[in-house]
């Protein structure tokens, strides 16, 4: 490995952010130590999973059609903005996560996969709603 390429593992691996890669079919291939946190899934448990893994069902058949134009496009929708969605935590509950996609090309211009980094919101958007319910009396 060289100097460069372990630099790039450290700090995939050690980032503050959940980190996910998933190829063209994806299939999850990296998942750092945040996202294990974040999901409540190990790296062991996620690798070679389908992303299902964290999608909630109901999100499911947009997400896939998302995902399959992006990857036959070359170019994603959100263009790189963060995005508020819903992901499902291992033992079931609901979390809230801002997402950025990314596509990840190869030297030659082919679409590889794709790179998700995910930031835990829940707690933001469930006072937020709280504060809308309760007309700020939270």
């Amino acid at each position: 490995m060289t100097e460069t390429s372990a630099l790039a593992e450290w700090i995939f691996e050690q980032m503050a952010d959940a980190a996910i890669y998933a190829d063209r079919s994806g299939a999850i291939v990296r998942w750092n130590q945040a996202a294990a946190t974040l999901f409540g899934h190990s790296a062991a448990e996620a690798l070679g999973q389908n992303l299902d893994l964290i999608i909630p069902e109901r999100l499911r058949p947009a997400h896939w059609r998302g995902f399959e134009a992006a990857m036959s496009s070359g170019v994603t929708r959100t263009h790189g903005r963060a995005t508020l969605t819903s992901a499902m935590h291992k033992e079931g509950r609901k979390l809230y996560v801002e997402m950025t996609f990314a596509l990840v090309v190869d030297t030659d211009g082919k679409t590889c996969g794709s790179v998700a980094v995910a930031r835990d919101v829940t707690a933001r958007v469930e006072h937020e709603r709280d504060v809308a319910r309760h007309g700020g009396a939270v």
